[in-house]
């Protein structure tokens, strides 16, 4: 690890759930930190712990060697970097911008094109997974984009903050390596909640399922860390929220359309977590759709 002395000077935008826990990772590291968000009341999860409160997107980037970004979407991206107060307003500040967020591939290559020609900075497009848990702890997964002499830069920082960093290509390959990552977790979900009510109405042990197939072909993570969290309908507080993964999806179905693909497993997610949302459960934690299922088998007057 380096010095103290020698530690870039990180500025985050985006203290949501995983951008606290990436935040508090950092700060744990010793990394001076420079945060914004645009509720400011999300600022009081890490400037107690020692990250310093900034005005704006831009005074972020005049304080920091490196910028990280960890927003809703491509819009909020686009306004964090390039609005009158954004990133892109500090000038030749910091030399790299590495995105946590999830966004989408095309606009990802457009925006790392304008901030190179307006500030001359590198962009890596870095989205995660795995959770706030493993990026509180330094254990989460990133799939990166950018050219070599980038990632170069952003290694150092992103192999503390995580277990599992690859660079999958130029700028954008991180985004499209995302939209795999969400077709894999969001149909998963749908299925974990599924092989739940199945194990409930059968009338098995339910909470042995995952100890019963751990190390057989159904193993996974998700089967693992997540059907056990729906299996104990422990949901709060949330660690991920349906909107966000109802985007996700819908970012996938588009993504596949654009390529000639129809992806039938694919498009009962989405509309699986279209259904889900239209319930009022914009905010509720992603693995909470096994209620989905539930208010179904009530309306039918079944045992969910």
């Amino acid at each position: 690890m380096n010095s103290p002395a020698t530690r870039p000077r990180i500025g985050f935008i985006g203290v949501g759930i995983m951008g606290e826990a990436m935040v508090r990772r950092l700060l744990d590291l010793g990394f001076p930190v420079t945060v914004w968000n645009l509720e400011p009341e999300r600022l009081d999860t890490v400037v107690p712990h020692g990250a310093v409160a900034a005005e704006s997107p831009r005074a972020v980037a005049a304080a920091s060697d490196i910028v990280m970004l960890c927003v809703l979407h491509m819009q909020a991206v686009e306004r964090c970097v390039f609005a009158e107060d954004g990133v892109a307003a500090a000038g030749r500040g910091p030399s790299l911008l590495i995105d946590f967020s999830t966004a989408d591939p095309e606009g990802t290559r457009q925006a790392a094109a304008k901030l190179k020609a307006l500030t001359g900075a590198g962009w890596i497009d870095a989205p995660v997974s795995g959770g706030p848990q493993l990026a509180r702890t330094g254990g989460m997964t990133v799939m990166a984009g950018g050219s070599e002499a980038d990632f170069a830069l952003a290694k150092p920082v992103l192999e503390q903050m995580a277990g599992n960093v690859t660079l999958m290509g130029p700028v954008g390959a991180g985004q499209t390596t995302k939209i795999l990552n969400q077709a894999i977790v969001g149909t998963g979900y749908v299925l974990m909640a599924e092989a739940l009510m199945l194990a409930e109405a059968a009338g098995i042990d339910a909470a042995r399922l995952p100890q019963c197939l751990a190390g057989g072909h159904a193993d996974s993570s998700l089967l693992q860390r997540l059907y056990p969290q729906m299996q104990q309908r422990a949901f709060e507080p949330p660690s991920s929220y349906a909107r966000q993964l109802l985007k996700d999806l819908k970012a996938v179905s588009a993504f596949a359309g654009d390529l000639g693909l129809d992806l039938k497993v694919i498009e009962q997610g989405v509309q699986r977590y279209k259904d889900y949302v239209a319930l009022g459960h914009e905010m509720s934690d992603s693995a909470a759709v096994v209620k989905l299922y539930e208010h179904e088998a009530a309306e039918r007057g079944t045992r969910p």
